[in-house]
Formats: structure tokens, C-alpha cells, sequence
């Protein structure tokens, strides 16, 4: 079971219901879903956030909340890895999502990158993967950091999307 992750200079811990409030209003932000073709509702935002505390109830990893480690109480943001189903097959996919305030310091980076290394040792029998949409360079360049190459091209909500993989 997962319980935290530290890496150089952040906190990665499970998500609590008491991070609800944060999560939820970081998941619907609109600042945070300028690339999304369907932003997230706050109602939406919660029935994601129930899904992903039912992943831990279940599996005993999931997303994770991070902070740093300088200021261990304040979220800056979250992501990890989470079962999902994509074209009929079982993967891990890998999202990640910070305050606006946080963007440009490589948290992004940083967290993805312990949690894959994580994942590739704990669920070896999964793939890894990251939807990413083709507007949205920033994320693409986190994956690309971490070793995921472009796997297919598609349309998601009909905006083209890259399924990337490592």
C-alpha cells in the first residue's frame, strides 16, 4: 500500500476527505481546465473525487495530494496513478493538476516522476499511460520529460488528444 512518496523538494501523500474542498474547487478551477474542451463542474469534480477515494479503498494507491516540503499543509496541487480502462485494456493512467500559483517550478515533473517510478516497481503488470489533449504543451512536455512517447493520436470530446506511453 502506498502511503506517501517525498522527493526532493515535495509531499506526496494519499487523498483524505478532508482534502475534498481543495481537490474538488482545483479539479473545476477554470484557469486549470483552459485546455479541457469540457471543463469539470463542481459536481462532476466530486463524483471524480468519490471515484478516486473508492481506487484507494480498493487498491490501496491512487492520486495523491502534493505540497512541499517547506509547506506540508498547503495543496498545491495533485496527481499519480489510477487503474482505467482504455480501449479494452487495463492501464494506469497517470494525471497530474496544480494551482495556477505553482505552474513553472517542475512540480509537475517532479511528482510524476516518483510516482512512475513507483508504479513501475509496485504494479509491474500494468502500463502506464497519460491522455493528454494536443493543446495542452505544458503537460505534454512533463510526459515527454518522464520518457513517454506519443502511442496514438485520437479525438477526445472532439479535440485531438495524445495517448502518450513509455
Amino acid at each position: 500500500m502506498l502511503t506517501e512518496i517525498k522527493t526532493e523538494r515535495l509531499l506526496l501523500r494519499r487523498l483524505r476527505e478532508e482534502d475534498r474542498e481543495n481537490i474538488v474547487a482545483l479539479q473545476a478551477d477554470p484557469e486549470t481546465n483552459k485546455f479541457n474542451p469540457v471543463p469539470h463542474t463542481i459536481e462532476g469534480a466530486q463524483e471524480l473525487f468519490d471515484a478516486w477515494m473508492k481506487q484507494w479503498a480498493e487498491h490501496g494507491f491512487g492520486y495523491l495530494t502534493v505540497s512541499t516540503l517547506d509547506d506540508p499543509d498547503e495543496i498545491a496541487g495533485f496527481g499519480g496513478v489510477r487503474y482505467h480502462e482504455w480501449r479494452g485494456e487495463r492501464v494506469l493512467n497517470l494525471a497530474y493538476r496544480f494551482w495556477p500559483f505553482t505552474w513553472g517550478k517542475g512540480y509537475a515533473t517532479e511528482m510524476a516522476g516518483a510516482v512512475v517510478d513507483w508504479a513501475e516497481r509496485e504494479v509491474t503488470d500494468v502500463p502506464i499511460i497519460a491522455n493528454i489533449m494536443v493543446s495542452n504543451k505544458p503537460s505534454i512536455r512533463v510526459a515527454e520529460r518522464l520518457g513517454f512517447k506519443i502511442h496514438t493520436e485520437e479525438e477526445f470530446e472532439g479535440e485531438p488528444s495524445l495517448h502518450l506511453r513509455r
